[in-house]
């Protein structure tokens, strides 16, 4: 009985395109609950506010149409498109990130400036660089020529380029995005072959630098001594991440219900955002948190079976690096939601309220489904007819399949000795031998020959010697006579 279900399963992932219905299908949960869980947590607050209860999540409404649109988007754009425009890309967003630190132009809000304020809805730019820096990056490591695996190659301009976008981000100050900016360069590094050694010299590097600027600025700094001492100051840093837990604690095995949370009225700040992972656990229960976990579990799964099957190296380093850098910022938020890790503000994705980083994320979703339609299998179906309802319904182009660029400097291989005999055939034309075999034989065939030669050479010395070993005189010719000649004349 249990081998029925694992032997379905794994036909049905067995499908050509089994990847891109995985991340379609999860992308679609974890938005629809996101949606969910931003109206119940948000609710009371909104209405308090003097608002409506709806205000909130009617702008995350639009900004996961908007995402729904840029995930339809991402279906469509080539590989080409993406690794052209990757750089332009990336110029146009450290812009951004420099203008927004001018007063003025960005949007300061509770000691940050962050934001552009954009008919009503706030645009984040560090959310943008996050697509940019993950685009560009691939595409700088994959067009390395296959014989160039130097570590001058992966580690340069990618490095030098993060290092200013880092700067700028802490500038704003923006620590949490800055941790998620440094998971995707990781990630590019990994992925691209850099040794084990200095991988693990940068990491351990990263760690120290966001250790210190967590150290340097006053409620960053607070946020660390409030995680290394939970007892302490209830009332003040450690008030947000103990109400989570009450939170967690209340919803036990099943929750208390949808839209049922106690935590959302004014006891816990930002429940919403940042801690909504702990209104899934009072309302939904440990159900609830297990399904979300389970979710991104697939999706870790999916992610990386979409870059172990691409041939295409672009594709590969995208997938790769997308999948690491979303999952990374589930596990960060829920980790210090739980309490194994410091607050950091990181949201999770797809699920918090947020506009920017909502629409975004699912537009990083879209590039992960286009890498898993250009899977060689997936390719050959679809080009074979078989598309599929959703791919029919949305009219998507054919994949093509992936060829490496014949243009470049080609490795330059050895040449084979060869060695040339003067022999020939029957028809005339000279017989070529090569290889190793054909030239021992060669030379033991020139052995032996030289062998008979020189028994042949004692032979007819021998025999011009006689048996007693006395050289012969060759014949004279005698004078004939002239009447004998002219007898044999007349015989004939």
């Amino acid at each position: 009985m249990t081998k029925g279900p694992k032997t379905r399963i794994g036909a049905w992932l067995a499908r050509p395109l089994a990847s891109f219905h995985l991340v379609v299908t999860i992308a679609t949960m974890l938005t629809v609950l996101g949606l969910v869980m931003v109206l119940s947590a948000s609710s009371v607050e909104q209405y308090v506010s003097g608002g409506s209860a709806y205000s909130l999540f009617t702008q995350q409404l639009i900004f996961a149409i908007l995402g729904a649109v840029l995930f339809y988007v991402a279906l469509r754009i080539p590989a080409r498109v993406l690794r052209q425009y990757s750089f332009p890309l990336f110029v146009v967003v450290l812009i951004m990130l420099v203008l927004v630190l001018i007063p003025g132009i960005g949007t300061e809000a509770q000691g940050a400036r962050r934001w552009f304020n954009v008919g009503g809805f706030s645009v984040q730019p560090s959310e943008i660089m996050k697509v940019a820096l993950a685009i560009w990056g691939a595409h700088l490591l994959a067009s390395r020529r296959p014989d160039d695996r130097s570590v001058k190659s992966i580690l340069i301009p990618l490095v030098p380029a993060a290092m200013l976008v880092f700067a700028l981000v802490v500038a704003q100050p923006n620590l949490s995005t800055t941790i998620a900016l440094g998971i995707i360069v990781g990630a590019l590094l990994w992925f691209g072959g850099l040794p084990l050694k200095l991988f693990g010299s940068i990491a351990v590097t990263g760690v120290v630098v966001a250790g210190v600027l967590a150290m340097t600025a006053g409620y960053r700094s607070d946020r660390v001594q409030a995680f290394f001492n939970k007892s302490d100051d209830l009332q003040g840093n450690n008030y947000q991440a103990k109400q989570a837990l009450y939170s967690l604690a209340d919803g036990g095995l099943l929750g208390r219900g949808l839209g049922q949370s106690v935590a959302k009225w004014n006891y816990l700040p930002n429940a919403h955002n940042d801690f909504i992972f702990a209104i899934i656990g009072e309302e939904l229960g440990f159900v609830g948190c297990a399904v979300v976990i389970g979710l991104f579990a697939v999706f870790v799964y999916t992610g990386l079976r979409i870059a172990a099957r691409s041939i295409d190296p672009f594709w590969r380093l995208l997938s790769a690096t997308a999948t690491t850098w979303i999952v990374g910022q589930a596990m960060i938020n829920i980790g210090y939601v739980i309490g194994l890790l410091p607050v950091t503000g990181l949201q999770l994705p797809l699920v918090s309220a947020g506009g920017s980083s909502l629409a975004i994320t699912l537009f990083m979703f879209g590039v992960i489904a286009n890498a898993a339609r250009h899977e060689p299998e997936a390719v050959a179906a679809l080009n074979s007819g078989q598309d599929g309802k959703i791919s029919k319904l949305l009219r998507l182009p054919k994949p093509v399949l992936y060829h490496p660029p014949s243009g470049g400097r080609p490795i330059r291989r050895p040449k084979p000795t060869r060695q040339i005999e003067p022999a020939r055939g029957r028809d005339g034309r000279r017989a070529i031998e090569t290889g190793d075999r054909r030239k021992r034989a060669d030379q033991g065939a020139r052995t032996t020959a030289d062998s008979a030669r020189g028994a042949a050479a004692g032979s007819r010395k021998r025999t011009a010697g006689g048996q007693n070993g006395q050289r012969r005189q060759a014949p004279t010719r005698r004078a004939q006579d002239p009447r004998e000649v002219r007898e044999r004349g007349i015989r004939r």
